[in-house]
């Protein structure tokens, strides 16, 4: 009974026409924002972070949610059309999303991406109201030697997710940990690896390297290859998914929403870690796993059903524990300070009408999300319409445009062209670069992770086995990774074709 009258007054508080109009107009600019390259959910929730002061706390959050989520949605367009992910989490989508596109499915895949999104956010809507207080408690168990063994899998799942093999992938893996460690040292105040140039001394920026390994990258990759337009063939009368396809899409939207549900309440994690650990499952159980990296629309579901159920279940431990699970949150914090309330604990029986009232309002934002882009997607689609010679100039500007909007830097600008250098010369010799960056994401926090854990422990590295938890997670790793890198259908084979036969012997 207490959780139906929560409800209600959730209802009463997210309904009004003031929060509705603000969460629609939220979601507008964040879908909006999130399509241009190289500008993500942070940087649309720090520019409108300033008209929230002169809103009410619930009001002001309900908008910067929806620009929250919106932006985590528009950033699979670009995913989808170009190859360029407006977010790190959207570049998983570009490993099948963009192949459907070449193939003249650009409206299937914006459409299942719409679809996708809608269930993993509601999915995650419903994880918290109904396990919030729960997983908060779960999440809070959770130790650095637990959160060094969940990076540890994370990479092991981004190596895995490589479609040119386990190999590379590690390799690729460590290049981007190696990447993750350039700039000043947190602990010891050094400078590592910066060359001896005060530009690196805050690091390699994730802009700077998402945009240059996927986006510049592509735009050299397709001028070389002379891409042929695929343009008109997804307009909006092609949009809608066979009915197979429908049916293949079911468990894995579910699977993928299970794993976001469960990482976006993990504080460090997130939609990044959610997206490519989904994926990565859904690529070993699926029983189409070959067909994964070349256009199906199962690999299109996972990422973004888990990456919009991590969207939502990320605001548990930033809400209920105070603890933001990204930049992004934190500034949801900043908000929420700035107007008087202290996120933790007794949050939701002091302020039951803000947090009820959002997640209520989650429903409507992402019923605003369906609504306002399915009509989109024609609009989408006829991007691709535009001339080669006139696209891919304007996709190189805007991309510099955006990682020089970052820390108004000409230096990022240059790094971005560097790091397309880079990701075209890997695309040459057959690496896949979606891995590097994962790597690079999630190095720093492993590092920072382990140095805690090894502090803790009086530098015990038998912490991370004794631990129950840590164990666990690094035995999933290892698994993992024996059951991608051994041959065992190799040796399955030969075992078969060299037991002899009933007649011989």
């Amino acid at each position: 009974m207490d959780l139906l009258s929560n409800l209600a007054l959730g209802l009463a508080t997210a309904a009004t026409i003031q929060n509705l109009a603000y969460c629609f107009a939220g979601v507008f600019l964040g879908t909006f924002i999130g399509v241009l390259p190289g500008v993500g959910p942070l940087a649309a929730v720090a520019m409108l972070l300033p008209v929230s002061f002169y809103l009410p706390p619930e009001t002001a959050l309900v908008m910067l949610a929806g620009v929250y989520y919106g932006a985590e949605y528009g950033g699979s367009v670009a995913s989808i059309l170009l190859n360029i992910p407006g977010t790190p989490s959207a570049s998983v989508t570009c490993i099948d999303g963009y192949p459907m596109a070449q193939q003249g499915r650009a409206g299937v895949a914006l459409f299942s991406t719409a679809m996708a999104s809608m269930f993993g956010a509601l999915f995650g809507v419903a994880v918290m109201v109904l396990l919030s207080p729960k997983l908060a408690d779960f999440a809070l168990l959770f130790q650095p030697a637990e959160y060094f063994s969940v990076m540890v899998l994370g990479l092991v799942a981004a190596s895995i997710v490589s479609s040119s093999g386990a190999v590379r992938g590690l390799m690729m893996v460590c290049l981007g940990v190696l990447l993750g460690t350039v700039g000043i040292d947190v602990n010891s105040g050094e400078t590592r690896f910066t060359g001896g140039l005060p530009q690196l001394r805050d690091g390699i920026s994730l802009v700077v390297v998402a945009m240059g390994l996927f986006g510049i990258s592509e735009v050299m990759v397709s001028l070389r290859g002379a891409t042929q337009s695929y343009a008109g063939k997804g307009l909006m009368g092609s949009m809608f998914p066979t009915a197979a396809e429908w049916g293949r899409s079911l468990m894995p939207a579910i699977r993928g929403s299970l794993v976001g549900s469960f990482f976006g309440t993990l504080p460090g994690t997130g939609q990044t870690v959610a997206s490519f650990v989904g994926y990565a499952v859904e690529k070993r159980v699926n029983r189409r796993r070959d067909q994964f990296g070349k256009g199906t629309i199962e690999g299109v579901v996972v990422p973004e059903s888990a990456n919009n159920a991590a969207a939502q279940t990320a605001f548990i431990p930033t809400l209920t524990l105070g603890i933001p699970g990204s930049t992004t949150m934190a500034l949801m914090l900043g908000a929420l300070m700035i107007h008087g309330i202290t996120p933790g604990p007794r949050l939701i029986s002091e302020h039951p009408e803000l947090f009820w009232g959002l997640v209520v309002s989650f429903v409507f934002g992402n019923v605003f999300l369906l609504i306002l882009n399915i009509p989109l997607i024609g609009i989408w689609v006829r991007l691709l319409r535009v001339p080669h010679s006139y696209l891919y100039p304007t996709v190189i500007v805007l991309i510099c445009v955006g990682v020089y909007s970052i820390s108004n830097s000409i230096a990022d600008v240059w790094a971005a062209l560097a790091f397309g250098a880079i990701g075209y010369a890997l695309r040459l010799f057959r690496f896949e670069p979606a891995p590097m960056l994962i790597g690079f994401v999630l190095g720093p926090m492993m590092e920072e992770y382990f140095r805690r854990a090894m502090l803790l422990s009086r530098g015990d590295p038998g912490v991370f086995v004794t631990r129950p938890g840590s164990a666990a997670l690094l035995a999933v790793a290892a698994l993992l990774l024996l059951a991608t890198v051994l041959p065992w259908k190799q040796w399955v084979t030969r075992g078969v074709s060299a037991a002899p036969s009933r007649g011989q012997g």
